[in-house]
């Protein structure tokens, strides 16, 4: 596949996986400017936390940059709703089960996760 098919706008798995893909951006960035990222991962009980948050904050830039680029579609799909699953697990530990994401809850990385799944359906 060229790179003209892999952003070829008109397939709409393309959209897809470039969302996908894009979504990842604004969490990669609060890992490094927001504080509060980092509060997070200590609510969440990961030990130590920082080095979580960064090991998260690397594996995001991965799964950004390959489902933007088209890299290892199927794989990096499939890495990215476990990342995703397991994201809503800490979440819910967080949150005290709340689903809602506007109050705090996982319905918003499980969207993405099945987003993800999707993808790697598509692969």
């Amino acid at each position: 596949m060229s790179i003209a098919d892999k952003f070829n706008l008109l397939n709409e798995m393309n959209i897809l996986r470039i969302i996908c893909g894009a979504f990842f951006i604004p969490h990669i960035y609060a890992k490094f400017m927001v504080p509060e990222a980092l509060g997070f991962f200590q609510a969440a009980k990961f030990k130590p936390a920082a080095s979580w948050m960064y090991l998260a904050c690397a594996v995001e830039v991965v799964l950004a940059l390959a489902l933007i680029f088209g890299i290892f579609t199927f794989y990096v799909a499939i890495l990215a709703a476990i990342h995703l699953i397991v994201i809503c697990v800490a979440i819910h530990r967080v949150a005290n089960g709340k689903w809602l994401w506007n109050i705090g809850g996982y319905e918003y990385p499980l969207f993405w996760a099945i987003c993800c799944a999707v993808v790697a359906m598509h692969g």
